[in-house]
């Protein structure tokens, strides 16, 4: 069984004593290719030479969170091109909207956003999205987009039927985490990851958060780390209906065509540039 994580924070301070450690657990629990998520102008170069010292099994994400919004000036922009005309960067972000914390004001949220799908609309990349509270001016600003962009995820989808539907009604893909496994708030998920079609579905971890609270038994330390995907496979496939083989060879096949990367075989996925999609956390 392969796997690929979506969406993990590889470059948090917290994998600097074990990194190598952490991506040799993965590798054993059948985790084959991992997109390190950049989300700041500090943690997006991090990203990208994470990427470059282990090519073919990891790759990264360039982009600023909203959380980060204010970052977003002219010489970062000119920063987050310079990541993206790296082949290692397969996606822009993670970018979007958080009106949850607001730890950047909206309008600084929705500046900075504006400037990275005018990025993926002119580079072609997947998108990879957040979007928490935000629902309304997070699809009134894709719209703005319409026809421009190429394939987007919603990263760590935690929301309501109706916004998965509306998702999928763009076609956009839907990344599932840990949050499935949390009984407090993600009861909901359950019933509604079913509606996911296969090809818009794909698992990530998005450690060091959200660790997934039925792994038993827990680690002390409470960090997540992507081994933990494996785990997350078999509660989605249970809730599914599915075999854990079946939902672990259509969720690497959607990741590997999502993002552009070499499959086991040594043949490489159609350019995701040309199939439309989206990726929200």
């Amino acid at each position: 069984m392969q796997l690929i994580d979506v969406g993990a924070n590889l470059t948090h301070d917290s994998f600097d004593h074990d990194r190598d450690a952490v991506l040799q657990r993965a590798r054993d629990a059948g985790v084959s290719q991992m997109i390190v998520t950049g989300a700041s102008r500090e943690h997006s170069p991090k990203a990208l030479a994470l990427a470059q010292q282990h090519p073919g099994e990891l790759f990264a994400t360039a982009g600023v969170h909203p959380h980060h919004a204010v970052e977003y000036t002219e010489e970062c922009d000119a920063e987050m091109r310079a990541l993206h005309a790296h082949p290692e960067v397969v996606a822009v972000g993670e970018c979007g909207l958080d009106y949850f914390r607001d730890f950047s004001p909206r309008p600084s949220q929705r500046k900075a956003f504006e400037r990275q799908l005018q990025l993926a609309a002119e580079n072609g990349k997947p998108l990879f999205l957040h979007q928490r509270d935000a629902h309304a001016d997070f699809m009134a600003m894709m719209k703005q987009f319409d026809g421009r962009l190429g394939p987007a995820v919603v990263h760590c989808f935690t929301g309501s039927r109706e916004e998965l539907f509306a998702y999928l009604d763009q076609d956009w893909h839907i990344g599932i985490t840990g949050w499935l496994c949390d009984e407090r708030r993600g009861l909901h998920l359950r019933e509604l990851v079913r509606s996911i079609p296969g090809n818009r579905l794909m698992i990530e971890t998005d450690a060091p958060y959200l660790l997934p609270r039925t792994v038993k038994p827990q680690p002390s330390h409470r960090r997540n780390e992507p081994m933990y995907l494996a785990h997350i496979v078999e509660e989605l496939a249970r809730d599914r209906g599915e075999s854990v083989a079946a939902t672990a060879a259509a969720t690497t096949a959607t990741a590997a065509a999502f993002f552009g990367l070499h499959t086991g075989d040594g043949s490489t996925q159609a350019d995701p540039s040309r199939t439309g999609g989206v990726a929200v956390t």
